[in-house]
């Protein structure tokens, strides 16, 4: 490649970001998935596009979504609160094996029994689009305001069931004998562990040590974290086992634990993952040709419905059935299986491995992802509202950046109250912070000044807090728990605070 040509190939590249970003714009306002805008600009550029790009690598194509996966995992793992996921794990890990094998079982009969593809093809489909989105449902389901245990379940169930869903269509896409189905079970269940253990493990050592570790500047924590997480999901593979549920989990023990600079670290991995989209939706878009989806749209949209008021509202009420989960969070779980691009990387896998009919099943699943996802994304706060789960009045949590003060052995918190926040209102001596930490400055509408006892806090402050060392984490566990109760949250038991001082 010459340097005319990398120039070019930059000025495009950077093109094609400030659009997408822009798109992020239109979408927020239209209500549209921003994947469907992504996909948009990869077809518009494409094969029968205005640039008519012509690309085919499914190979590469797989790689590289592979790799964004890995990146929107470990975004999301980041961004998950472990007292909201931690009552929901078991319903997640229900969703995530007896769903996902009750929705291969009925999307697949349907495509060969209402479609007529062959049995190999028709359990690929099946498979392949069993897998929810976790960009797709991070993205929305953050949006709106649901209980902690829908929500937790749903993010849960879109991180944990990548990897059965992959162990699946590389076993229906050999060409000799599928294994048996207790081997395929064995098999999922054995790197399920492997992924678990690695992922924990990773996690907690990385915690442990950026903790320990005062690194010389603030900017390498967000990379130290994300280096973490990928490497979680390295080991997890390359101990046979799944590296998706790896990387997602390492990412939500470093999430949920003190490490210095979290805001930072989040915003950090947000951004990426807003790349990893864009990078991994306009690849796709590029690798479909369009004038080809016409034969496959009818199919698609067919499987898709039976796929969505059939296949997934059963295996949502078969793995729920031990946990007495309300009907009305059931229909909503249903209908918030979102698909997005995990699916159609999934459908790379057969046309790598050269399955045949494998254009047919990129085309029916990519088919199915747009229409599906036009319907589904725009219409579940709608739907949550009809079934009165919007939870509206659930506080705003705080955000909270410490700083290591190492040689002073103390900790320099940085806390926004955002809106929402029931420290709205509540005085600097009502926080009844530990001894030890102090409110030392407050800054307001852009000027910042020190605080007397007796100063009001209000939605927009940011508030610099000095805490020494040993009461750090009581001091954080206080203003959390100020912000969710107010000024009486210690007497209305509310969880998190800090002993009452006896006056």
């Amino acid at each position: 490649m010459t340097v005319h040509q990398l120039n070019e190939l930059l000025l495009i590249c950077s093109l094609v970001l400030l659009v997408a970003v822009a798109a992020v714009r239109v979408s927020s306002r239209s209500g549209l998935p921003s994947l469907l805008l992504y996909l948009g600009i990869g077809i518009a550029i494409g094969q029968d596009g205005l640039l008519d790009v012509q690309f085919d690598d499914a190979e590469l194509t797989q790689v590289i979504g592979y790799g964004a996966l890995v990146v929107i995992l470990a975004e999301g793992g980041l961004g998950t609160k472990w007292k909201e996921i931690r009552p929901a794990l078991p319903a997640a890990a229900a969703l995530a094996t007896v769903g996902v094998a009750v929705s291969v079982g009925v999307t697949a009969a349907a495509a060969h029994y209402l479609v007529g593809l062959p049995w190999q093809q028709a359990l690929i489909v099946g498979a392949v689009v069993s897998s929810t989105d976790a960009a797709a449902v991070f993205s929305v389901l953050r949006k709106v305001p649901l209980p902690s245990r829908v929500t937790g379940a749903l993010e849960a169930e879109s991180g944990f069931n990548d990897a059965p869903v992959v162990i699946l269509v590389v076993a229906f896409s050999t060409t000799g004998p599928i294994d048996a189905w207790y081997m395929l079970v064995g098999e999922i269940a054995l790197e399920l562990a492997i992924g678990a253990v690695v992922g924990l493990a990773t996690g907690w050592l990385g915690a442990y040590a950026l903790r320990h570790v005062a690194l010389p500047a603030s900017g390498l924590y967000p990379i130290a974290v994300m280096a973490i997480a990928v490497m979680a999901y390295a080991a997890g593979a390359m101990a046979h086992g799944s590296g998706f549920l790896a990387v997602y989990l390492a990412s939500m023990v470093l999430g949920n634990a003190k490490l210095p600079h979290s805001p930072a670290n989040r915003g950090f991995a947000e951004g990426l993952g807003w790349l990893a989209q864009i990078g991994m939706f306009v690849l796709l878009g590029l690798l479909v040709t369009p004038h080809e989806l016409l034969r496959d749209f009818w199919p698609a949209v067919i499987v898709g419905l039976m796929l969505t008021v059939v296949a997934r509202p059963v295996g949502v009420f078969i793995s729920l059935l031990p946990f007495r989960i309300p009907w009305q969070e059931q229909v909503l779980m249903s209908w918030a299986g979102l698909r997005g691009a995990v699916p159609i990387i999934f459908a790379t896998i057969p046309m790598v491995s050269g399955v045949e009919g494998n254009d047919r099943i990129f085309n029916i699943v990519f088919v199915l992802v747009v229409v599906y996802t036009l319907v589904q994304g725009p219409t579940l706060p709608w739907l949550a509202r009809r079934l009165r789960l919007g939870d509206s009045s659930e506080a705003a949590d705080l955000g909270i950046e410490s700083a290591p003060l190492e040689r002073l052995r103390g900790h320099l918190l940085s806390v926004e109250v955002p809106e929402g926040s029931k420290m709205h209102g509540v005085e600097v001596a009502e926080l009844r912070l530990p001894s030890g930490s102090a409110v030392t400055l407050v800054v307001r509408d852009g000027k910042s000044f020190v605080p007397l006892p007796s100063t009001v806090l209000r939605h927009g402050d940011e508030l610099l807090v000095v805490a020494t060392d040993p009461v750090r984490d009581a001091a954080e566990r206080r203003l959390r728990a100020v912000a969710q109760g107010g000024k009486l949250a210690g007497w209305l038991g509310t969880g998190g605070g800090a002993r009452r001082r006896h006056l």
